[in-house]
């Protein structure tokens, strides 16, 4: 079964998405990148790049171009672009791409979507009432947020945060027993569709420091954790846990299992950044099509300056192209 060129939202045409994008097309072959195309204002490409663009006005033309050329699907112009300066205009336009990325993937005319950095701030002033593209492109596919599951990949590290954006005080009120086991669930599905692991091995952190030391310093192990870690085992489920956050992500440590949950935000994002900055990848779990996107902002400070790394976005066609392959074997497999 052949993959159709996946699309690659531009994200915000102020931001650094058209020049990391532009920088992966350039690495291509060195990467034996799959064939992708841009999606996006093309003026925001030429503003921050001098390479060859071509656009495209069938998602099927993307592959005849991607030798020689960046392909492009190009939305309305959305007035000038100047890199570093965000504008109510390029928001428009980062909108319009991202749903038209979201119907091509779901239409099966895209393999898959990339996406690149937007900003929530510049959506908002639009009308955008999501939380971030992850839950816009859920609603599009007609899945519910809590579905929707966020997984950071790097090369040596898996994690899935239970809760995301959210202040720490409201974790506590947050986190329970069937939330642990939801993201779970979520987390075995999505490793063996996208990764190809029959039997994935889980590890769940604690919450508390020293994962609450027997009560001493919270309960929420005890109460919360434990129960939910025995119900997942029970279930068929090879989870372990919760353990202290601090000494899960050593290399010793990594080697145990295939992904981590973690119960807050920047426990399961600081060491996937860490290990993995310029390679680390947001991939939605849950959807009917591939969702992943650079774990990293907008950068507006260096947009325009030739300094964007394009490691992340690289990484980020690599896992959708590797997660759409293992996809279409699940469901052959599946019947």
């Amino acid at each position: 079964m052949s993959i159709a060129p996946f699309a690659v939202s531009l994200g915000d045409p102020a931001g650094v998405g058209p020049e990391i994008v532009a920088k992966a097309w350039e690495q291509r072959h060195s990467r034996a990148l799959p064939c992708f195309f841009a999606v996006g204002d093309a003026a925001s490409l030429s503003a921050v790049w001098d390479g060859p663009v071509v656009r495209i006005e069938d998602p099927g033309k993307a592959a005849l171009a991607f030798s020689d050329a960046l392909p492009c699907l190009h939305v309305d112009d959305g007035g000038p672009v100047i890199p570093g300066r965000p504008s109510y205009e390029g928001a428009r336009s980062a909108l319009q791409s991202l749903e038209l990325s979201a119907g091509l993937a779901r239409s099966g005319s895209a393999g898959g979507i990339v996406t690149a950095p937007i900003s929530k701030k510049q959506l908002y002033s639009v009308g955008f009432t999501h939380p971030g593209q992850t839950e816009f492109i859920a609603e599009r596919c007609g899945v519910a947020r809590s579905n929707a599951v966020m997984m950071l990949v790097g090369p040596t590290l898996r994690v899935v945060p239970i809760t995301t954006h959210l202040p720490l005080k409201d974790v506590f009120d947050v986190i329970s027993i069937e939330l642990i086991k939801a993201r779970a669930h979520a987390t075995v599905k999505g490793l063996q569709k996208n990764f190809a692991i029959d039997l994935p091995r889980l590890a769940l952190a604690g919450l508390n420091p020293h994962a609450g030391e027997d009560g001493a310093l919270g309960m929420e192990e005890i109460e919360i954790f434990a129960p939910a870690v025995e119900q997942l085992r029970s279930e068929g489920i090879d989870i372990s846990g919760p353990w202290s956050a601090d000494s899960m992500f050593h290399e010793r440590a990594r080697s145990q299992y295939d992904a981590a949950l973690c119960p807050y935000h920047d426990q399961a994002l600081i060491p996937v950044k860490t290990l993995h900055f310029d390679e680390g990848v947001n991939m939605t779990l849950g959807l009917p099509i591939v969702r992943t996107s650079p774990d990293h902002g907008t950068a507006f400070g260096i947009a325009g300056k030739g300094e964007a790394h394009p490691g992340a976005m690289i990484a980020a066609i690599e896992v959708a192209a590797i997660s759409a392959e293992n996809r279409a074997t699940y469901c052959r497999a599946a019947g």
